[in-house]
């Protein structure tokens, strides 16, 4: 289970992203990253920020603490914008918080090289979840630290929005060309070699079981949140099969 936070105070809305998140103080001080169940993009964009981004962790990439944010709709009170105060208004319970990585740099790929294995492994990384939101546009990628850290995964996992045709789309391309990193030359075969056979069944179920049930709740078609984990694993252990399919 991922640690559950407070959310003791709301300091400012972080208007960068589409799902308007915002900068809270957790219990213990420390800053977050806020993403709200209440926001347009709704609950699976924060179930894919979990799967995506803890799958993410355990294939070796860094990624921000991710956190289950407990939210009193209350500390929402003071804040001046209407909007903002209606979205956190809106999301009392459990939310997503992200670790703040104070200080972090938005990366920009003419300041910032990065090497043909590291870009290769992202690139492999984002086909599997479907990634569409890595481009140069937008990278969601910061450096802090000296190092590449992969954020915002919120987008990814398009097949949940249609769990009847997403069998199908277990084999679908992807599209690369506008990927951040693809000037690196992105070195894909070591990637599929070294991370394919880590993403098993043991492992997907693992990171699905970090989701919390009242995001899985009430999925039409689906008997439980256990039903909806499994399709889940079953999607991405038929995708990362055919990930010579990919490219």
């Amino acid at each position: 289970m991922l640690r559950e936070v407070s959310a003791d105070r709301y300091v400012t809305p972080l208007r960068e992203g589409g799902s308007l998140p915002g900068l809270v103080e957790g219990e213990s001080g420390a800053l977050l990253v806020a993403k709200f169940v209440g926001a347009a993009q709704g609950r699976k964009a924060l179930v894919a920020e979990v799967v995506a981004g803890e799958l993410a962790r355990r294939l070796g990439f860094r990624v921000p603490e991710l956190v289950r944010l407990e939210v009193d709709p209350r500390i929402a009170v003071g804040e001046p914008d209407q909007q903002v105060q209606d979205l956190v208004m809106g999301s009392g319970g459990t939310n997503l918080g992200m670790a703040y990585l104070s200080g972090a740099l938005g990366f920009d790929p003419l300041a910032f090289p990065v090497d043909p294995v590291l870009a290769g492994r992202v690139v492999w990384f984002d086909a599997l979840i479907g990634n569409v939101d890595r481009s140069w546009r937008n990278p969601n990628l910061l450096r802090w630290g000296g190092e590449l850290w992969l954020i915002d995964h919120g987008a990814s996992l398009i097949f949940h929005h249609n769990w009847p045709r997403a069998a199908a789309s277990a084999q679908k391309p992807y599209d690369a060309s506008d990927h951040v990193l693809r000037t690196f030359g992105p070195d894909l075969d070591a990637a599929d070699a070294a991370l394919a056979p880590q993403v098993t069944e043991a492992l997907l179920t693992e990171v699905l079981a970090l989701v919390p049930d009242v995001w899985l709740a009430d999925e039409p078609g689906f008997a439980s949140p256990d039903e909806v984990r499994a399709a889940y694993v079953a999607q991405l252990t038929a995708r990362v099969r055919a990930s010579k399919e990919w490219f």
